[in-house]
């Protein structure tokens, strides 16, 4: 038995029949027959932790924001503007934004897949694209309430995930990749509806990503403010940065717009460390200029840039 199914499975037994949230009607645990279509509302929240090998481990509670009916898709959000910045920039959460009214499809490359296929009935099959993958999917096992599913791709990579009807979303989900690397972990923590307060979203396309190690030369790159499927214009740029200096080195590191005006500047001492560090600036449309300088062995600046359309929510 492959150590990412006996994750999976350590990780939905304790949650099974423990939450509050969007419940399937009419139908008892554990009773026979296909899971079907939940019933969604505006303000239904779930907690969940991911964990990557990358970042490591946060939290996100996703929030249904909107119902756009004239486009039969529901808005998910996140409660943290922060949490918000931080999975644009990230890419690890796949399930933000929106998911279609009709079969909680999710977007990818602008198209809605499906990755479940209600109603969902043990040995069911299909396919869809996610995460950078082709998968080919089939129901494992199933009930009126719970329905685990198993998919493949071409290039070796393995999904296993539950949807939990008591919930009314993902109970879990695993991704492990060709070398058995697994990339991404979701759990389900908790549950509900009713959520007041502010939603953020932010929709985001990646533009930059390097890691600067050490160099007796300063580095120069570009790269464009532009590049949205929607061809709508970015709100800001988000920024990751994650630097470790080692003892008698520094860095340095400076992004300027196309006016030459500086939008982000950092700057390093020896054994200094910035860890995780995520924020936005203004999208100023055109070329950027990237400058960084890195000295000291086993010293490193990890930068990401995204740009994002911003949206916001407040429910109450």
């Amino acid at each position: 038995m492959r150590p990412w199914f006996l994750l999976v499975v350590l990780l939905s037994a304790p949650l099974a029949g423990c939450l509050e949230g969007p419940r399937v009607s009419g139908v008892q645990d554990g009773e026979e027959g296909p899971l079907v279509l939940p019933e969604w509302a505006v303000g239904d929240w779930w907690l969940y932790t991911f964990v990557t090998p990358e970042f490591g481990e946060d939290s996100a509670r996703l929030v249904v924001a909107e119902g756009l009916d004239d486009d039969a898709v529901w808005m998910l959000g996140i409660s943290s503007e922060r949490e918000a910045l931080r999975h644009a920039v990230l890419n690890h959460n796949p399930f933000l934004g929106r998911v279609t009214m009709d079969a909680l499809s999710v977007y990818e490359n602008g198209d809605p897949q499906p990755v479940f296929a209600f109603p969902m009935s043990s040995g069911d099959a299909w396919s869809f694209t996610l995460l950078g993958q082709e998968w080919s999917a089939s129901i494992a096992s199933s009930s009126t309430t719970s329905a685990r599913v198993v998919a493949f791709s071409e290039d070796g990579h393995a999904l296993d995930y539950v949807f939990d009807g008591s919930a009314g979303f993902l109970r879990s989900l695993t991704w492990v990749d060709d070398d058995g690397v697994e990339r991404l972990r979701m759990g389900l923590m908790d549950a509900g509806g009713g959520y007041e307060g502010d939603v953020h979203f932010l929709r985001a396309t990646d533009l930059y990503a390097e890691v600067f190690q050490n160099s007796d030369v300063e580095v120069r790159d570009t790269f464009l403010d532009s590049g949205h499927p929607s061809g709508v214009g970015f709100d800001v740029l988000v920024w990751y940065i994650d630097a470790s200096i080692a003892g008698g080195g520094s860095g340095s590191l400076v992004l300027k717009d196309h006016t030459s005006g500086t939008a982000l500047s950092r700057a390093w001492g020896s054994g200094s460390t910035e860890r995780g560090a995520v924020g936005s600036i203004p999208s100023a449309s055109g070329e950027y200029q990237l400058i960084s300088h890195v000295q000291g062995g086993g010293s490193s600046v990890e930068l990401r840039v995204a740009g994002a359309i911003v949206q916001q929510w407040s429910l109450s």
